[in-house]
């Protein structure tokens, strides 16, 4: 059974910092691309940031560009978002995503909620 485990969000001032996590298994791991996406309240699920099997960088949104830095370790199946400058409209949840691609995924996990206050 392929599971996708987030985790590392919370509650942050504007321009704080967070890492969120993600924890996968039940699939060749270093076979896929995997990376986040987020759902704000009210909005639809965009992508935040994707790296693939070879370690090319997908990138979704200028703003998030120089803020988020994703990394993934194939030896751990984990996947990481580190998030720096954090700001109010990045409140989210957060999801992993496995097999990312530009215009979507092929499978979210469950999310971690990022709460950024003004």
């Amino acid at each position: 059974e392929v599971q996708l485990q987030a985790s590392g969000g919370g509650l942050v001032q504007a321009g704080g910092s967070l890492r969120l996590s993600c924890a996968a298994s039940g699939f060749a791991f270093d076979a896929y691309a995997i990376g986040w996406f987020r759902q704000a309240p009210g909005k639809e699920r965009e992508g935040a940031s994707c790296v693939t099997s070879s370690g090319s960088i997908i990138h979704y949104a200028d703003s998030l560009k120089g803020r988020f830095t994703i990394s993934r370790d194939n030896d751990e199946n984990a996947v990481y978002l580190q998030m720096i400058g954090l700001r109010p409209e990045d409140t989210a949840i957060y999801y992993c995503a496995l097999g990312c691609t530009r215009t979507g995924a092929v499978m979210f996990g469950q999310g971690t909620q990022v709460t950024v206050s003004s």
